[in-house]
C-alpha cells in the first residue's frame, strides 16, 4: 500500500518538480519551494494547490514538515524511492 503512494506521487508532473527543486536543497519554506518553481519552471501553481501536493508528499513519506519558529520547514526524504528501487535492482 504504501509502494502506492510513492507512485501516485510519482505520477503527477508537478509533485516531480517538486522534488526534483527539494532534493536540490533539501530544507525549503512553502515560499522557498513556491518561488524556484515559478523562476525555474515557470509553474504557475496556488499555494492551495501546492498544499494539497504537498500533503500527498507528505503521505507517501517523501517530505516532512518540521516546524522552525513560525516557519514551516519541508524536508525530502528518498527513502520510500531507495525503498523501491532496491526492491528491483539488488
Amino acid at each position: 500500500m504504501h509502494n502506492d503512494l510513492v507512485f501516485k506521487a510519482l505520477a503527477d508532473p508537478t509533485r516531480r518538480l517538486m522534488l526534483d527543486e527539494l532534493s536540490e536543497r533539501k530544507e525549503q519554506t512553502l515560499y522557498e519551494l513556491t518561488a524556484r518553481l515559478i523562476m525555474r519552471h515557470e509553474v504557475t501553481i496556488s499555494r492551495q494547490a501546492l498544499a494539497k501536493h504537498i500533503d500527498l508528499l507528505e503521505q507517501a513519506g517523501l517530505v516532512g514538515s518540521e516546524k522552525r519558529g513560525k516557519y514551516r520547514m519541508l524536508v525530502f526524504n528518498d527513502a520510500p524511492l531507495r525503498s523501491i528501487t532496491d526492491r528491483w535492482l539488488k
